[in-house]
């Protein structure tokens, strides 16, 4: 069974950065990050392709946002700058095979325990 770790968030006021990391015991195709804040469908952030080093994110996080991997730790870090109060979320680490649309749950077989960030104005 894979397991992912994730640690990083916080709270931070707005305009700050925070660090999300998510360390896989296995090496997955795919892996992304989303959030779900309460009363809210869990969306799609950043995703990465880890074979062929693709990334993808959501129109809301574009050019603040950064998905990165690094293959010799089997992590994949999402960098967040310029925090809005709207990114106030749980975030989760997810890691699949067989994803066609990288920033839609399905296709998503792994999931993390999931992360607070907390962004005040």
């Amino acid at each position: 069974q894979v397991q992912l770790v994730e640690s990083g968030g916080g709270s931070v006021q707005a305009g700050g950065s925070l660090r999300l990391s998510c360390a896989a015991s296995a090496y997955i195709p795919y892996m992304g990050w989303f959030r779900q804040a309460p009363g809210k469908e869990r969306e799609g952030v950043a995703a990465i392709s880890r074979r062929y080093d693709v990334t993808y994110y959501a129109d809301s996080v574009k050019g603040r946002f950064t998905i990165s991997q690094d293959n010799a730790k089997m992590t994949v870090t999402l960098q967040m700058n310029s925090l809005k109060p709207e990114d106030t979320s749980t975030y989760y680490c997810a890691g699949g095979s067989a994803v066609l649309r990288p920033l839609v749950t399905e296709g998503y077989t792994y999931w993390g325990q999931g992360t607070q960030v907390s962004v005040s104005s």
